[in-house]
């Protein structure tokens, strides 16, 4: 006879379903999704337990989204691995020094990160992008100062990393958004993989949970990456579709943990 599972297994799949879609979709948001949904959905108390219990998540998740997108052979492989190569130094330098940073007040800052970001892709919206692109000596320089920043980003945040590693691949390199979305999760992988072995290490790392989060990512992303191939042939729509869900769950998160005058007051304190 089965037994029903507990609530925090269940609120936990439907979490991991829904980062598996937007990881699948725009290659991101896995723990921009993931961070807020542990805290205000599913209820985890420790806003660095749900940092370090998503990270390891969506490592896993973003695998198995990025054998999707190598299928589809949407994936630049070599400017993929400078940008991730040289994150991986900024992911764990930034993870050290997120532990040490309050729990709401780091969710706070990382809101307003997403609104910034948010805005500069509904801006290139219509950017196509050069389908071609290769890495050359242009753009090396470019991808390796864009990974280690987005990594830092990453690890202090406690998240995956798309949302910045996507505009900084386009930023870097030109590529169109479905590769810089294919590309990213290698990028995504290796920074989560980082930022959750330094939690592991401070045993802030719910693994019951985190397999939860995989189950129903597992689910979630095959559907994202189904749906980002068909708006990819629509000129902008994906890029408006990345920068909603980030706007949507930043304000979100705005909401939750103050009044945005206060937030910028603390990060105008912070500076």
């Amino acid at each position: 006879m089965l037994t029903a599972l507990p609530l925090e297994a269940v609120l936990g799949l439907i979490s991991g379903g829904l980062v598996g879609l937007t990881l699948g979709l725009v290659g991101g948001g896995g723990s921009v999704l993931a961070v807020p949904l542990l805290v205000y959905f599913v209820g985890v108390p420790n806003p660095h337990v749900a940092i370090g219990s998503s990270a390891a998540a969506v490592a896993v998740n973003a695998l198995m989204s990025l054998a999707n997108h190598a299928r589809a052979k949407t994936i630049k492989w070599r400017c993929a691995s400078v940008f991730a190569a040289f994150g991986i130094a900024g992911a764990f330098a930034g993870s050290t020094l997120g532990k040490f940073i309050n729990g709401e007040k780091l969710l706070a800052l990382f809101a307003l990160l997403m609104i910034v970001v948010s805005y500069l892709m509904l801006r290139r919206r219509g950017a196509p992008g050069y389908p071609g692109v290769r890495l050359n000596r242009e753009n090396f320089p470019r991808l390796v100062g864009a990974g280690l920043t987005a990594g830092a980003f990453s690890g202090f945040f406690g998240i995956g990393g798309g949302f910045l590693i996507v505009p900084g691949l386009m930023f870097a390199s030109d590529m169109p958004i479905l590769n810089a979305i294919g590309s990213s999760l290698v990028a995504v992988a290796a920074f989560a993989v980082t930022t959750a072995a330094n939690y592991a290490y401070s045993d802030l790392v719910e693994w019951e949970l985190a397999g939860t989060l995989v189950i129903g990512g597992a689910f979630g992303g095959l559907v994202g990456a189904a749906v980002a191939r068909r708006l990819s042939e629509m000129r902008g729509a994906l890029n408006a579709v990345f920068a909603t869900i980030i706007l949507a769950v930043a304000l979100y998160v705005l909401w939750r943990s103050g009044s945005a005058l206060g937030i910028l007051d603390y990060a105008a304190k912070s500076a």
